[in-house]
């Protein structure tokens, strides 16, 4: 058993595919999600699959806690239905996920290669969108910051930008 095996929530994964095997339902519902709140609660929730994009699992899990008053989610998992096992977050899962809580771990892999991972740790060359919020400046405050650029004649040869 590795250090990292030894972190994963087993509970949390026998959870979500419990809700996977008793609540889904054909093709609309076909991946259950489990995650646990750092008071120890396990919320749960189902996919809810439409042509235009309905909501993954996580994202069920997400609301479903906040409805709960759960805020702290420090773990997630999703499984497949029909004995499909662990499936790591979409990409827009996996976004979401480290904008609503940057420090949650998923649990990934499959049989003995299952692991904890930090959310980040899925996303190469991570966006997050907290860090690129700007305090806005009312229109009204002039912009107090020195130009620091030097002023430069432009080269003869230099074509102006393509609009």
């Amino acid at each position: 058993m590795t250090p990292q095996s030894a972190r994963v929530d087993h509970e949390l994964i026998q959870a979500a595919a419990q809700v996977a095997a008793t609540r889904s339902r054909g093709d609309n519902h076909t991946m259950a999600a489990a995650a646990r709140n750092r008071d120890g609660r396990i919320i749960t929730g189902l996919n809810a699959y439409h042509f235009t994009g309905g909501p993954c699992a996580e994202l069920v899990v997400i609301g479903a806690a906040a409805a709960q008053g759960a805020y702290d989610l420090v773990t997630m998992v999703a499984v497949g239905d029909r004995d499909r096992g662990v499936v790591p977050p979409c990409g827009r899962c996996r976004q979401v996920m480290l904008d609503y809580f940057p420090a949650i771990e998923v649990i990934v892999g499959a049989g003995d290669g299952l692991r904890t991972v930090p959310v980040a740790d899925l996303l190469p060359a991570t966006y997050v969108w907290a860090d690129h919020q700007l305090d806005a400046q009312p229109a009204s405050e002039p912009d107090t910051q020195p130009d620091t650029q030097p002023d430069a004649e432009p080269d003869a040869e230099e074509q102006p930008p393509l609009s």
